[in-house]
């Protein structure tokens, strides 16, 4: 789920080099913190939030198969 999402944000923003995914495992679920740089926050989130939860949507039909909740953070 990592590498999917860290795929995706590289492709939307300007800086690619500053994309960092980071994974914390919490009981059954895993928190993905995507992590961008200042400028490209826009980019990641999207006018009314469209593109984060266009990202959370790919992500969770990703996860379906693994029997893990995954939540994407933009931090």
């Amino acid at each position: 789920m990592k590498e999917l999402v860290e795929v995706i944000a590289k492709a939307l923003v300007d800086n690619p080099d500053e994309v960092v995914v980071t994974e914390k495992q919490e009981g059954k679920g895993i928190t993905l913190e995507l992590h961008v740089a200042q400028s490209d926050m826009g980019k990641v989130i999207g006018k009314q939030g469209r593109i984060a939860k266009a990202i959370r949507s790919v992500v969770k039909a990703a996860s379906f198969n693994e029997d893990q909740k995954v939540d994407v953070e933009i931090v």
